[in-house]
This record gives structure tokens, C-alpha cells and sequence, in this order.
């Protein structure tokens, strides 16, 4: 009976101890499952917050190269169009053709610049009635021109305010003698005074000293020469013009005969005056010229 009771108890003990280890072994595992558990979503965790750092990073790094490439882009583009406005500029200041003064007073190109279907426009005794309003109109019309004048028309405060408008308006002022005198009727003393006085009256008046000179009537003299010569002018006559003739004192007949006349070629040198009629036709006058192909020289542009 002891002996069973004894083993009775054993037994129980053995069978607690089993359930004990079993218990033991079931709270490690779980223990494990749960580590590995956590473990694994740590893991998972910090491979999110790495990858959501690295995509960080990339975005920054992604914007910071794109900044330059944008930057630099913009820039190469405005040093392009720098560049394309420095050749604009370039082309745009080259310089234009130059012509010279023939022995008949017409003007040919020196250079390859230089257009040949050209044609130069002056006005002489101005300014007159008329010569303000001329020069109005052909700064309307960007056509330069020589205006060549009397003293007798700048001698008073009116004549020398129209003198200083036309030269404002650009046009080149040329000298015409003080009273239109015809130089070979007069003493050499005379011919002096009647150029170099209108001179320095208007340079007096614009700042500018005259240029060039055309002796009234088309005469010059082997003394006018010395004088313009040592004054550092250029002579200047014509190769043609029509308003001085009583046929063509009418703005019909001179707008037809100043385009449509034979005498009409490249580098003429054309003359008109101060006059109404010649006021009224020079706008018809010009159209006709570029209608024919013709520009216009620039006075500055002569050697």
C-alpha cells in the first residue's frame, strides 16, 4: 500500500514536471515568435524610414542637380540671346558704303557697300519760304539731302531759326554765298568774303561748319577753289535740275520730268530750290525715284 502510495506520487510529480517543461517550452517559443515578430516589423520599419530617407535624399540631390542644369540653361539661353542681339548689333553698325564726288558733281561708290542705284538730293537758297517745310517732309520720307543756303536768309533771328531746325532734323548744311552773287563778276576780295563770312554765320548759328559749296549759277573760279580748298570744303555742282526753267515752275511738269528725265542715272546729283511748286512735287517726286529702284545718299557717307 506504501509502495503504490509512493508511486502514486512520483508519478503526479513527474507529470508536473513534463507539464511544467512543456509550459516552459510553449512561453519560450512564443516569446521567440514574438521577438522574431517584432523584429521583422522593426526591420520593416526602419527599411521604410530608410527608404523614404533615401528617396529624400535622392529628391534632394535630384533637385539640386536639376537647380544647376536649369540655372544653366537659363543661362546658356541668355548668353545666346546675347549673343544673337551682339551680332544684331554688329550687323546693325556696320559700316554703310561710301561714295566720292566725280568731276561732273554726280557721286560713285569707293567700296562694295556702297548701292549704285543711288541718287543724292540737294536744295538750294534756303531757307527761303519753303526750306523748313522741305525739310519736314523729307525727314517724313527718310530721305537725306544737302541744304545749301544764303546769308541773306539766315541774317535775321527767323531766318537763322529755320536754318537751326532743318540742321536739327539732321540734314547737312552747305555754303551758297552770302547774297548769290555770280562769282566771276565780282573781285577775288568779294569771292572770299561771300564764302568764308556765310561760314562762320553758320557755324555761328548750328555748331557745324560747312562742307560743301556750290557756287550760284554753277560758276566757279580758279580763286573760289583756292578759297573752298583752303577752308577744307568740297566743291559741289549738279547733274541736273528743272525748277529753275519757266517750263517746269509748276508741280505737274516737274514731278513727270525729274524721274522720267533721260539725264537720270546712278549717283545723279539732283537739284531742286526752295520754292512752293518744288515743295508740292517733292514727295511725288521721291516716290517716283524709289519706284524706279533708287535710294538716296546720305551726305554723310561722301568721301
Amino acid at each position: 500500500m506504501m509502495k503504490r502510495t509512493y508511486m502514486l506520487t512520483a508519478c503526479v510529480l513527474l507529470f508536473a514536471a513534463a507539464c511544467s517543461n512543456n509550459e516552459d517550452n510553449n512561453n519560450e517559443s512564443s516569446a521567440e515568435e514574438t521577438g522574431a515578430a517584432g523584429n521583422a516589423d522593426a526591420a520593416e520599419e526602419n527599411s521604410s524610414e530608410t527608404n523614404e530617407a533615401e528617396e529624400d535624399t535622392e529628391n534632394e540631390e535630384g533637385n539640386r542637380a536639376d537647380a544647376p542644369d536649369d540655372e544653366n540653361g537659363q543661362n546658356e539661353q541668355h548668353e545666346d540671346n546675347n549673343g544673337a542681339n551682339e551680332e544684331n548689333a554688329v550687323e546693325e553698325e556696320e559700316e554703310p558704303g561710301y561714295y566720292s564726288i566725280q568731276g561732273d558733281s554726280s557721286l560713285a561708290p569707293v567700296d562694295d557697300e556702297a548701292e549704285e542705284q543711288a541718287v543724292l538730293i540737294t536744295i538750294d537758297d534756303a531757307p527761303d519760304q519753303y526750306g523748313v517745310a522741305m525739310a519736314e517732309k523729307l525727314d517724313e520720307l527718310d530721305v537725306p539731302a544737302i541744304f545749301f543756303v544764303n546769308g541773306h536768309f539766315i541774317n535775321d533771328e527767323e531766318g537763322a531759326r529755320q536754318l537751326e531746325e532743318i540742321h536739327e532734323l539732321g540734314f547737312e548744311i552747305g555754303n551758297h554765298t552770302m547774297t548769290h552773287p555770280n562769282l566771276s563778276d565780282i573781285p577775288q576780295g568779294d569771292v572770299e568774303s561771300e564764302i568764308i563770312e556765310l561760314s562762320d554765320m553758320i557755324e555761328e548759328i548750328t555748331g557745324d561748319r560747312p562742307r560743301f559749296f556750290r557756287a550760284p549759277f554753277g560758276v566757279n573760279t580758279d580763286f573760289s577753289d583756292e578759297v573752298i580748298e583752303s577752308e577744307g570744303m568740297q566743291r559741289m555742282n549738279w547733274t541736273y535740275g528743272y525748277d529753275f526753267d519757266a517750263d517746269y515752275m509748276e508741280k505737274e511738269a516737274l514731278e513727270e520730268i525729274m524721274v522720267e528725265t533721260e539725264l537720270l542715272r546712278p549717283g545723279a546729283n539732283l537739284l531742286m530750290h526752295d520754292r512752293d511748286f518744288t515743295y508740292e512735287a517733292l514727295d511725288v517726286m521721291i516716290e517716283g525715284l524709289e519706284d524706279k529702284g533708287y535710294e538716296f545718299i546720305d551726305p554723310d557717307h561722301i568721301e
